[in-house]
């Protein structure tokens, strides 16, 4: 059933985009994009290698059901495309270490990638394909996110669960050669699904965890339903009860360009080098600074940390405790400046002593404040600014203009050592090496597939 323009005589948003990437393909691309998607999925898998023994990993594996095809990364036993894609949404998601895009607040890669991975195990996928749909599905959800997105917004709603499940829908879309009406309809399907609460950091609950693994699924669902000829609601965007109406509770703009004057989204995405909360980045290291001029975390008499507004303003970003878990603490600027302080280092070991006497003193004496600098350079820069005033009156102050990433090589040092735990050295080399050369695979699944704990030999043949 083709609609195309609506009531209005106007193409609806949701159609706009998937006319505009239809016929897309990888050479569209420069090669610094193209190596961007390769870096993004390497440290994707690194995550869900590393997190695959949290309780939340465990808890998503639990309820996938046996059977099907789909790999659940680091596991033996496959799954259902749709089991699978939640699964590793959960663990890609589980250190708090994903890739971020600033300008919507937003997780893309922990949705896109484990709904292509598991789509790729399904029908075969050339993995210049699979690059470019990756591609595609980040600069859907940021350009959406950066229209949808406000920090009074984020306040009450998961970014990440509003627009990552738009832009997986129209990236497996276009992986599955789907037709404009049914890309169309992959989109709307997606948007009713947006959803994801932040009552979670007031809370305590490991709620956030699961907001990726349900949209990666849900964006599975939707794919699958437009592929099978489900009709969606074509102005589910900027209708008069869409996503935009609903959510930001404004008119959406006239229009949402992708890859305007060439540009794409995905190299505004950066990757995290500290497992903690987007907004606890820049500050803690610049409180690593800090601790480097202290003789010891006792001779701080008061810690004054300055950031951008929607740092200070997101939900639990400003807490002080008390901390139930590590990822309330992980959501906090004072735990994770004052566990930097107190210890010298910045690891995931910062976020296990979450009574530790000398963090929370230091939690105690820190004030958190918007700076205006930041604020009006945010969200294309992320500054932070911490001062320590000692008892003996001196003061030490470190200011960062933006978060400093990790690097490829960065990306690829924790890559190879959570890969190799789980599947050995040999193993880990062989899927980095597929990484690498994707745009050359003839089927992606391999890809996948190699993330498969003691995966027949016959499947590993199969998918290459």
């Amino acid at each position: 059933m083709t609609i195309g323009p609506t009531v209005s005589g106007k193409i609806s948003l949701a159609r706009q985009m998937a006319r505009r990437v239809i016929a897309l393909d990888l050479g569209d691309f420069g090669s610094e994009v193209v190596a961007k998607a390769k870096i993004c999925l390497l440290d994707f898998l690194s995550c869900a290698f590393e997190a695959g023994h949290h309780p939340w990993s465990r808890q998503a594996v639990s309820i996938a059901n046996a059977g099907g095809s789909a790999t659940i990364v680091g596991r033996p036993q496959p799954s259902s495309p749709a089991d699978a894609a939640f699964a590793n949404a959960v663990m890609g998601h589980g250190l708090v270490r994903e890739d971020m895009h600033a300008a919507s607040i937003a997780h893309h890669g922990v949705v896109i990638w484990p709904t292509l991975l598991a789509l790729s195990e399904q029908t075969p996928l050339h993995g210049g394909r699979l690059l470019t749909a990756a591609i595609i599905g980040y600069e859907t959800g940021a350009r959406i996110g950066r229209a949808l997105v406000s920090s009074d917004l984020a306040r009450l709603y998961r970014p990440t669960g509003l627009v990552a499940p738009i832009g997986a829908a129209l990236a497996g879309s276009f992986a599955l050669g789907l037709s404009e009406d049914a890309a169309t309809s992959a989109i709307a399907i997606a948007a009713n699904t947006s959803s994801g609460l932040n009552e979670w950091p007031h809370a305590g609950g490991s709620d956030m965890y699961f907001h990726p693994g349900f949209a990666a699924s849900n964006a599975i669902k939707a794919i699958g339903l437009a592929a099978a000829g489900a009709f969606g609601s074509e102005t589910i965007l900027e209708g008069e009860a869409g996503l935009f109406a609903a959510y930001r509770r404004q008119a959406a703009p006239d229009s949402v360009a992708l890859f305007p004057n060439g540009e794409s989204e995905i190299m505004a995405v950066y990757n995290k080098p500290v497992p903690a909360c987007n907004f606890a980045q820049t500050a803690a290291q610049a409180a690593l600074r800090v601790s480097r001029e202290l003789a010891g975390a006792d001779e701080i008499d008061r810690v004054v940390i300055r950031a951008p507004d929607a740092a200070v303003r997101y939900p639990g970003c400003d807490s002080t405790g008390p901390y139930r878990n590590a990822l309330q603490a992980k959501m906090s600027i004072p735990f994770s400046v004052a566990a930097t302080l107190a210890r010298g280092v910045i690891a995931e070991e910062n976020y296990a002593g979450l009574d530790d006497a000398d963090i929370i003193r230091l939690v105690s004496v820190t004030d958190l404040k918007a700076d205006a600098g930041f604020t009006a350079a945010f969200p294309g820069r992320q500054g932070a600014d911490v001062t320590v005033h000692l008892r003996g009156g001196r003061t030490i102050r470190h200011a960062l203009p933006d978060v400093i990433a990790a690097t490829p090589s960065d990306i690829r040092a924790r890559f190879r050592a959570a890969a190799s735990r789980a599947l050995g050295e040999d193993r880990a080399h062989r899927l980095e090496q597929l990484i690498d050369d994707c745009e050359q695979l003839g089927n992606a699944g391999a890809i996948a597939a190699q993330c498969r704990l003691d995966a027949p030999e016959r499947v590993l043949r199969s998918a290459s």
